[in-house]
Order: C-alpha cells, then structure tokens, then sequence
C-alpha cells in the first residue's frame, strides 16, 4: 500500500479511524472524510502517534445530505491526481424517523445514498487510477429483511432498526450491481461484516433503545481494531484483484441472505438510487 491513496468515510471514530491507522502503518496515503473537525483533529494526532510521518488530509462534510457527498467529492477530485481505494464506511441508526434537506429518511441517505453519490462521483477517477478498489461496510444486520420498493423513504412504517437492516441490505445489493457495471474497468468492488464492534454507533440515540445498544457494546463487542481487519483486508491485500460483487466477513467471503442476492432488485435499487441523486 506504500503510496497510495485511500478515501475513508466515516474515518474520525471508530472502525474508519482504526482501519486509517492499519492502513498508514502499512504506507497508504489517506485522505479521511468526517463531520467534526475537532475529532478529525484527535484521529489526526492517533494516526500519527502509531504510523510518524503518515500523509494524512482531513475533508469535512454532512454525508447524509447530497451536495454535500457531491462537494467533498469535487474536493478529493480536485486534490488528488489518482485514487486507488475508496472506502464508504460512514453509517449511522435513527431510532426517531428524519428527513434530510433532499426530502430523504435520513438513515438511507447515509448508509446507501452517501455510498452511491460518493463512488459515481470518484468512479471515473478510481478506472484511472486502475487497479482500484472499493470496499464498502455493510452488515449482518441485513439478513431477514427485503427492500419495500414502494416505501424506501419509510413514511407508513417507520422502525429505526428495520431502516438500518435495510440500509445494509442496500449495500449489498447496490454492490453486486456495482460490480456488474465496473467489470472490465480494473476497479473492483466488495462489502463486508465488520462483526459487532464498540464504536460510537447507537450513541445518537436515548432511551431504552441506547442503553440496551449501550450495554451490548460494553458485554460483547469487538474492538474497532478487530472490527477493521476485514475492510483492511479487501483494501490492501494480494489476490483479491480479480474479486468482486462479494461479502466477506471475517476476512473470508460469506454468503449474504437470499434477498441479498437478488438481481433483479439490485438493478431496481440502482435505478432509484440513480433518479434520488439527481434531486
């Protein structure tokens, strides 16, 4: 990884920041996006403490609201020449529904709009910088839930878990679907299953539901350093050129649910995703 440059969303906290340390000790330049400067800043300091000399940029920007993704994107475009990985990471969970300014239910303008808007935006830059790759964090969480194509925006049922679960299902499906479309390109795409890590995820939230998510985290979490193996893995590791459209976890493809296989629903998904980012 000496020398290249890796885009990390979601990178000042957590599973993004632990994969940024892995990936500096190991010679990658990176170019980290978050929301607050002033833990942008204290990533910037764990960074440099366990990889001195690692070349390192913070961009600031609300992922959950498209001119936003779109402005940080032109930023990175206009800063770097070449990118050789981008890793959507940024994700969150509502337990109270959200709408962002676009008029999007805030968790999937997070966890799959901001991926979508993002890579489509670095899409061209990541061919080339060919070979490329995109690795982006979805979720066990996904399995035994389906997409309801006539209420994505989640306006008759809303359940902040489900609008997660979901979330991650999107992931998935809008990676195979990425994959198929990129063949040929020398840029590759998979997701994974970091595990359950203690991160700052669920901290948004009060109640009985924060608690419990609270109280989880602390009995039987991994660490963000163990939670990061596998997106540190699909990144940087040899023989996985050739691999894409795949879920890992655990550093190993897995199998995702069935309705994460759906192909059909891959390519309706991506034509939705398609017509929101226009707004």
């Amino acid at each position: 990884m000496r020398g290249k440059l890796c885009v990390i969303t979601g990178a000042t906290s957590g599973v993004g920041l632990a994969a940024a340390q892995a990936l500096a000790r190991k010679g990658a330049r990176l170019a980290l996006i978050g929301r607050d400067p002033a833990r942008g800043a204290a990533a910037l300091q764990r960074i440099r403490a366990t990889a001195p000399g690692a070349e390192v940029a913070l961009h600031y920007g609300d992922l959950a609201r498209f001119a936003e993704v779109k402005r940080v994107a032109d930023e990175l475009l206009q800063t770097y020449p070449r990118i050789d990985a981008l890793i959507n990471n940024a994700g969150a969970l509502f337990q109270r529904r959200e709408v962002t300014a676009d008029g999007i239910e805030r968790t999937f303008a997070l966890n799959h709009m901001a991926y979508f808007v993002m890579t489509e935006r670095l899409r061209e830059r990541l061919a080339a910088s060919a070979p490329a790759r995109i690795v982006s964090v979805a979720s066990r969480a996904h399995e035994g839930v389906t997409l309801d194509f006539d209420d994505l925006n989640m306006e008759r049922r809303y359940s902040g878990w489900l609008a997660y679960r979901r979330s991650k299902l999107a992931n998935i499906l809008w990676t195979r679907e990425l994959a198929r479309r990129i063949a040929g390109s020398g840029v590759t795409a998979n997701c994974l299953h970091p595990g359950f890590v203690a991160t700052r995820f669920g901290d948004n939230n009060r109640g009985w539901f924060g608690l419990l998510i609270g109280i989880a985290k602390r009995v039987s979490a991994l660490r963000p350093d163990q939670g990061a193996e596998t997106v540190v893995h699909l990144a940087s590791a040899e023989g996985l050129e050739g691999t894409s459209g795949d879920y890992f976890a655990n550093s190993a493809p897995a199998t995702p649910s069935v309705a994460a296989q759906d192909d059909t629903a891959a390519r309706r998904l991506w034509d939705l995703s398609e017509a929101l980012a226009q707004r």
